[in-house]
């Protein structure tokens, strides 16, 4: 991280403006159960409106968003009585964005379980017809037939206090990079407390506002900017994802930055040890070579590369001695037979004796 510049440099190259690991997306909001269907969940029903109901999966900390407030989450949604899914943000690896109070109508049922809601609390929430997509439904997209009641699975990445309910469409592009910045800056010291998981979500947070569709319009110094304030927040994620031992993750991560600087040290170092953590050894040597090409006295690189050696190694002699232990130890050839000369030479005689005999009988004959 920018902030942690010469904490870990040894340790963990690249922690100049980052931690450490894939897209952000992707990486909150780990599947619950069977994520084709809605989870089932035992706590207590919470009545927030005559047709909004929740019950709490994960709780959440701090306080809770208020009118106007801008939050990012994750989603599942499913129409009630058929359990057809028709639509997962998870999936789409993009956290949604919702200013509360100014919500679209087809989402006003999720925007009352929201504001109920702490930063990190996942909830299943029960929402009527009439607070959802009414008695037309949807034919486009979402497909949510007529009249159908809801069920969602949220979970509350986190939220700006904004009095004017500011979303990041309407925000300048300083405005966007500027509160990324600072969310980034927020995560770095939650990182710093071991406070791993509210660390990932205010780096989500500050990803979330600078989306493809913000990034394909940048051009030249802004591009720059933005990408000065994204690329660490997914090495920071990456750093964290691999604390976690969430090593899948920590490579995408890494992979999204990798895909704008193909030589990012930091990027290609952090990936090299997710992939090495999995067992993928030969990935991980082409990664941590690369990156010593581009930062050759680097004594972590170093010490990697050296881990991996010593494992192919120990790999070496493990299926030696399996191999040996298969097919057993090589036989000794066996010594010749020494040739009893003596009893040829006597049946080679008594050949001789026979013909001469038979011979000599045909004469007298």
């Amino acid at each position: 991280m920018e902030d942690l510049k010469d904490q870990q440099t040894q340790e963990d190259v690249g922690e100049e403006d980052e931690i450490v690991a894939e897209s952000a997306a992707f990486v909150r909001g780990d599947p619950a159960q069977d994520a084709k269907r809605p989870p089932k969940v035992d706590s207590a029903v919470e009545i927030l409106h005559e047709k909004v109901t929740k019950q709490i999966i994960k709780e959440g900390r701090g306080q809770k968003p208020s009118k106007y407030s801008t939050c990012f989450l994750h989603y599942r949604a499913w129409t009630e009585s058929t359990q057809h899914k028709f639509e997962d943000t998870w999936q789409e690896q993009r956290p949604v964005e919702v200013v509360l109070g100014k919500e679209k109508t087809e989402m006003t049922g999720l925007g009352i379980g929201v504001s109920s809601m702490k930063a990190g609390e996942r909830a299943l929430l029960h929402v009527g017809c009439e607070l959802g997509y009414g008695k037309e439904g949807s034919f486009s997209f979402p497909n949510v037939p007529p009249m159908a009641d809801l069920l969602y699975e949220v979970e509350l990445i986190g939220f700006d206090e904004t009095k004017e309910g500011k979303a990041r469409g309407d925000m300048t592009v300083e405005e966007r990079i500027g509160a990324a910045d600072r969310r980034k800056m927020e995560g770095n010291v939650l990182f710093k407390d071991e406070k791993l998981e509210e660390a990932m979500q205010q780096y989500e947070m500050a990803i979330a506002y600078m989306g493809d569709d913000f990034m394909f319009q940048l051009m030249g110094k802004y591009r720059d900017m933005a990408l000065a304030v994204k690329n660490p927040c997914h090495l920071n994620m990456a750093a964290c994802l691999i604390k976690l031992e969430r090593y899948d993750e920590a490579i995408g991560q890494c992979s999204i930055v990798l895909a704008e600087e193909e030589n990012n040290v930091k990027a290609l170092f952090r990936r090299g040890k997710a992939k090495a953590a999995l067992g993928q050894t030969d990935s991980a040597r082409e990664d941590f070579l690369k990156a010593s090409k581009y930062a050759p006295e680097d004594k972590a690189i170093v010490k990697e590369l050296r881990l991996l050696a010593e494992h192919d190694k120990v790999v070496y002699q493990k299926q030696k001695e399996l191999y040996k232990g298969i097919f057993g130890p090589r036989p000794d050839p066996k010594p010749k037979e020494k040739k009893n000369w003596l009893i040829l030479v006597w049946h080679w005689l008594v050949a001789l004796f026979y013909r001469i005999f038979r011979l000599e009988k045909q004469k007298t004959n």
